[in-house]
């Protein structure tokens, strides 16, 4: 394994550290690097406060910022935050208007976040659950929360920061979450710094099926396909999860998980965008790049979140964070 470490022990501090002293005009890091948070807040705005193990950035902490989150809770890696992360989130950026915790359908990550929450006031949650590749894991209770609670956050902080209130802002997000799906395939392992070696081994020629962004297995190992055979099964299997929903304008995210070049990406959107509007869906907005990864694995996601217009006009909203920035 070759990576750039002092210390197993210290690669999350330090990269926090560096992280918000890169971004300093709009971050700043919480008491024991317990969250990143926006640095000036908004007064009587909802709160939007995320997390989930590291090893998935930029995702949530370069989401952080105007138009999308007030705070995220970076665990270790792959490992779930605690609650004293979550608590000491919504101290420091309630405003006074609650917060609103985005929650991946993980089980440490639900339940952290859970009992945060009963002992946090003024609390409600949002959990994402966006992955086709199975309906139930060990990792999960139901489906996996993956890329599209990027979407997710997009969406619900434009209305937070136009000041839709708590109950309006959760429904909003349990909308574009129903309306979301996605599917991920990886071409290679990732390889966890503590363990120094890759988190399962996968052939030259052989490609993980449905994978989680952990790693965690997916619908099933397969020989290695053409970039068109990958996706027409990816988008066959989101189109036929959404059902009679796969109609109309939609947002088309191609995300990849850390090790996989731009120039596939494209390609990969390419393909997917001329099976989908084959099929009746107009992609309106699209998203391509390394946003919701895990560390050096090489592999994509296929996302797919279907807008009616007041979602499409949440996501063109002004966003000024680390890693999504456009309109400001």
């Amino acid at each position: 394994m070759k990576k750039f470490l002092n210390s197993v022990d210290t690669v999350l501090t330090e990269s926090l550290d560096g992280f918000v002293a890169a971004h300093a005009d709009i971050l700043a890091l919480g008491e024991e690097h317990k969250f990143v948070r926006r640095k000036v807040l908004k007064p009587g705005k909802v709160a939007l406060i995320s997390g989930g193990g590291s090893g998935h950035e930029p995702l949530h902490g370069g989401f952080v910022g105007h138009g999308m989150l007030d705070a995220a809770c970076p665990g270790q890696v792959f490992t779930s935050p605690t609650p004293d992360q979550m608590m000491a989130a919504a101290d420091a950026v309630n405003t006074g208007a609650g917060c609103l915790f985005i929650v991946k359908n993980y089980e440490g990550d639900v339940m952290n976040f859970d009992m945060a929450a009963e002992m946090t006031a003024g609390v409600m949650q949002i959990v994402t659950n966006d992955d086709v590749a199975v309906e139930n894991s060990s990792y999960t209770t139901g489906r996996r929360g993956v890329a599209g609670t990027l979407v997710v956050e997009k969406i619900v902080g434009a209305a937070a920061e136009q000041g839709m209130p708590l109950e309006s802002l959760k429904a909003l997000g349990e909308r574009v979450n129903g309306a979301t799906r996605s599917m991920g395939v990886a071409l290679t392992s990732c390889t966890v710094p503590a363990a120094g070696k890759p988190t399962f081994d996968i052939g030259d020629g052989e490609m993980e099926f449905g994978v989680g962004i952990h790693g965690e297995p997916g619908r099933r190992r397969d020989t290695l396909k053409s970039a068109d055979a990958i996706t027409d099964e990816i988008c066959t299997a989101i189109l036929g999860d959404l059902g009679d929903g796969a109609r109309g304008q939609a947002l088309l995210f191609v995300n990849g998980f850390g090790g996989t070049p731009l120039m596939e990406l494209y390609l990969m959107y390419n393909s997917a965008r001329k099976i989908f509007e084959k099929h009746g869906v107009t992609v309106a907005r699209s998203l391509v790049g390394s946003y919701v990864t895990s560390l050096d694995m090489a592999g994509c996601s296929i996302t797919l979140s279907m807008l009616d217009d007041e979602a499409a006009v949440w996501w063109d909203a002004p966003v000024h964070t680390a890693a999504l920035r456009w309109g400001m």
